[in-house]
């Protein structure tokens, strides 16, 4: 890797996380007379790929200049005193835990914001909407860089808003009732796990968050921890989406414009998973080791549940949304993740930190590509596009089809690619988890989730057997093919996909070291 100093390092992550708000206040600004082009719609809408486009170079940089033989160390810190009286401190650093999902968000946003510039979605202002991506850009990022519970809490609210308008103004059918839906859930989560933060600040006498996983949890009592982790915990699991817990995913979903959806489960998920592995598994780890067979228990429901669901809208005549169905596998892979998290060993944790970026390069393609074939055919009705408008997408747009078919494949954990590695290695967790957990409790849940990827391959080959596969009626519409800007967008993640399936050491390179120290003191 290349060698830069300490100060560039601080520099870059700085400007990643303060960057897209800059570039916000900057969208709503009237565009400079050269910089106009055809309209000043094209303008902003190009310097919404302008700043994304930054971010992700700043981060590409700050990534080749991280020390790959040091990744359980904090790396890029800046530390700033903001709020002396509370002791809340301007905290930035990343390890190898938040530097690839750091990257993978300013990746996700970048292809959002190229995508848009072809393809934006009917609404309001364009100046709004490119404003509002860079706000949930610069909250996301602050999420995964941030060494401050306070200021966490601050970046995990942040992306809110902007979701909700994103959804309320620029969605789709339903598209009020399911931002309302989104904002009631998470709000109400996110109050119960700021108090669960206050009572871990407020106990331990800090909210540092590279301390309290140093210190892990001496100082706290085990009831404290106890507590902590249920108030935490309920606010994550809402963001995660954990069943029960899940109920606003589908209809954001189905409701949100493509790149809201890209978004929405390419990123926005991760926060709640990062948020168990930052904060509760090191800092909580003997109120965490309890609430552990409850939180397998759930993530095993969640596979099955979501699975089957995917499988009822699958089936001829149940007139399932395909984005609602992508919705619903994700509770079930959310489900792979919580159950790597659960086992609290370094093969569980490494395999859900793996299951969460390649979920996030799997499921960002799945919606584009969904998103691609409504605008195409004005549905996403599966039973339309199978049966009414005969999508027949191997004969009538061989591209989109082959994309579809990889990205299913991928999304179902075919060896060799992404999504093999992180299930693998959760199920391999949990076969054997740490001292202390019930085995045989544990196998029960391995055995349930290995039986969840046969549903999950049962019902993605039946989405593809039935929009890719067929005879496309003579008289029906024609389909234009991948465009050149969709190949734009979606190749960095079919080729990452491929990446992370036949190389999985450039990723657990990263997080491996640093998982082992984060439950070192844990396993004490």
């Amino acid at each position: 890797m290349i060698g830069i100093s300490e100060s560039v390092m601080q520099f870059l992550l700085a400007l990643i996380v303060a960057g897209p708000l800059l570039g916000a206040a900057a969208a709503l600004l009237p565009a400079p007379p050269g910089l106009k082009g055809r309209s000043p719609e094209q303008a902003v809408l190009r310097h919404g790929v302008t700043v994304t486009g930054a971010i992700l170079i700043a981060a590409i940089v700050l990534a080749l200049g991280f020390d790959h033989d040091q990744p359980s160390k904090m790396q890029a810190t800046t530390d700033i005193s903001w709020i002396p009286a509370l002791d809340v401190r301007i905290h930035l650093g990343i390890d190898g835990i938040s530097l690839p999902l750091l990257v993978l968000t300013a990746l996700l946003t970048f292809l959002c914001a190229l995508y848009s510039y072809f393809n934006l979605p009917a609404g309001p202002s364009p100046k709004a909407f490119v404003a509002l991506l860079l706000v949930l850009e610069a909250g996301t990022l602050a999420t995964f860089a941030v060494l401050d519970l306070l200021l966490f809490f601050l970046a995990f609210e942040m992306v809110l808003i902007p979701m909700y308008f994103l959804i309320a103004r620029w969605g789709g059918a339903g598209r009020t009732r399911a931002a309302w839906k989104f904002i009631l859930y998470t709000l109400l989560g996110s109050v119960v796990m700021l108090l669960g933060l206050l009572l871990i600040g407020i106990k331990a006498g800090t909210f540092d968050m590279v301390a309290l996983a140093t210190d892990n949890g001496r100082s706290l009592s085990t009831s404290v921890q106890v507590i902590a982790v249920l108030a935490i915990g309920i606010g994550l699991a809402v963001k995660t989406p954990m069943w029960p817990l899940h109920s606003w995913l589908p209809d954001a979903h189905t409701a949100a414009p493509t790149v809201g959806s890209v978004l929405l489960a390419g990123v926005l998920l991760k926060m709640g998973t990062y948020g168990f592995v930052r904060i509760v598994l090191p800092v909580t780890p003997d109120g965490f080791h309890t609430f552990a067979p409850y939180l397998a228990a759930l993530a095993v429901v969640g596979i099955i549940y979501g699975s089957l669901a995917c499988l009822a809208l699958a089936r001829p005549g149940a007139k399932g949304d395909l984005k609602r169905l992508i919705a619903y596998s994700s509770v079930g892979h959310m489900g792979f993740v919580l159950l790597g998290i659960a086992s609290t060993t370094p093969t569980g944790v490494n395999g859900a930190l793996f299951a969460n970026i390649a979920h996030g390069l799997i499921t960002g393609l799945l919606f584009f590509l969904v998103g691609a074939l409504k605008d195409r055919t004005g549905t996403s009705d599966l039973d339309t596009l199978a049966e009414e408008t005969g999508a027949a997408l191997y004969g009538k747009a061989p591209r989109l089809g082959g994309l579809l078919a990889f990205a299913a494949v991928a999304s179902l954990g075919l060896p060799g690619l992404a999504g093999f590695w992180g299930e693998m290695l959760a199920l391999f967790g949990a076969f054997n988890p740490a001292d202390g957990l019930s085995r045989p409790v544990f196998l029960t849940f391995t055995a349930i989730a290995a039986f969840g990827t046969l549903l999950t391959a049962a019902y993605l080959l039946a989405v593809v057997r039935r929009v890719c596969m067929g005879t496309a009626p003579q008289d029906g519409p024609r389909l234009t093919d991948v465009r050149a800007y969709e190949f734009a967008a979606w190749t960095p993640l079919v080729v990452l996909t491929v990446v992370a399936g036949l190389w999985p050491k450039a990723l657990l390179g990263l997080t491996d070291p640093a998982v082992q120290q984060l439950l070192a003191g844990g396993n004490r």
